[in-house]
């Protein structure tokens, strides 16, 4: 910007216009991915306290903001703003590799621990927040009658999501 532009009027109000510019976001994605095959891995309730703790620390440190993380034996959720800094590929990908890592080191059984390669992310709108952290918090009770993939198949159909079976739980 030229400094004469600032003797129009219309030139100072740009000025101060591109000192004010904001880019703002409020963005709630619902994350759900499973262990490898859907192996039934994470038993210890204290482990799985630990890792949504150690979940929701390595979301903060991606710039998210966790709202509610937790899951059963077989898959976690994850309930959280997004930053409009960052792709949700990115922000999936981290949080798997360190928080597998993390996992391999906290028991012997888990030291060929891995997550599934795919995940899914849903959006959630400000009205749907509550219910949404009611329905991670209340995974065990819904798993009692509900399987993983019956669960994850419903996500799918309620978002319009095409996919190919084959290649879901890879």
């Amino acid at each position: 910007m030229d400094h004469g532009d600032f003797d129009k009027p219309e030139g100072l109000v740009e000025a101060v216009r591109s000192l004010m510019a904001q880019s703002l976001s409020r963005i709630y994605l619902h994350i759900i991915f499973s262990t490898k095959n859907r192996e039934r891995l994470l038993t210890r309730a204290d482990l799985r306290n630990a890792l949504n703790a150690y979940l929701g620390a390595t979301i903060k440190h991606l710039e998210c903001t966790p709202v509610e993380i937790g899951g059963v034996e077989d898959h976690v959720h994850i309930l959280c703003l997004f930053p409009r800094t960052m792709s949700v590929a990115d922000v999936v990908k981290e949080t798997k590799r360190v928080s597998t890592n993390w996992l391999q080191e906290q028991a012997p059984e888990l030291r060929d621990f891995h997550w599934q390669a795919g995940y899914g992310v849903f959006s959630v709108s400000q009205s749907n927040v509550d219910g949404v952290i009611d329905y991670i918090r209340t995974q065990e009770e819904h798993h009692r009658k509900q399987t993983f993939q019956d669960e994850y198949r419903a996500f799918l159909r309620k978002h319009a999501v095409e996919y190919d079976e084959r290649y879901v739980w890879d």
